[in-house]
């Protein structure tokens, strides 16, 4: 049930430690104008598996969109077991190229979430995007998970399950910032 639902022992662990740790940091979190955001951005490690989803799942609901990874590098695929994943839930990740933060343009209206309460920090650390408003993405999923643990090289059934809990959350914004949509 663990590597199901958590990915693993870890996974649960941090799970259970985002939820105090959210409200530790609440610096971490700078939430929106809802009127002002026009773009969700979405922010993993590597940009090739939960933030690569929430993209093309928010694309796919006609919003506009951009994604980066923390700690990866430019135009690198999509992980072929989240793609596998995503195909089986209706989504295809063929075309995603990966950005690094590096290469990420901010914009206003951009909103930034991250999968964990640690990106978040991250985020809030980083001069060059400290200014944008940032929130978890699991926060918008039902029932809410501040802490989407990365499905890289976990068993397929977490892998589905992590899938699951970020459309679920991208349908969910995609209803409360009706400004990122492209028309």
């Amino acid at each position: 049930m663990i590597r199901s639902r958590f990915g693993t022992f870890r996974g649960l662990v941090r799970l259970a430690l985002s939820y105090p740790q959210q409200h530790l940091v609440r610096g971490a979190v700078l939430p929106p104008a809802r009127e002002a955001v026009t773009r969700l951005v979405f922010v993993c490690h590597g940009n090739i598996c939960r933030s690569a989803f929430a993209d093309v799942v928010a694309q796919r609901s006609g919003l506009r969109t951009a994604s980066f990874g923390l700690s990866t590098s430019s135009g690198k695929a999509a992980h072929g077991p989240a793609m596998a994943a995503a195909c089986l839930l209706g989504h295809d990740l063929a075309a995603h190229r990966t950005t690094r933060v590096e290469d990420y343009t901010p914009a206003p209206g951009d909103l930034l979430l991250a999968m964990e309460v640690r990106q978040l920090v991250r985020l809030a650390n980083d001069p060059r995007l400290s200014h944008l408003p940032r929130m978890l993405l699991g926060g918008w999923a039902q029932p809410p998970f501040p802490h989407l643990h990365d499905p890289y090289e976990l068993s397929p059934a977490y892998m589905a399950t992590c899938l699951r809990r970020i459309e679920s959350a991208v349908l969910n914004l995609a209803e409360a910032f009706p400004g990122a949509r492209l028309s």
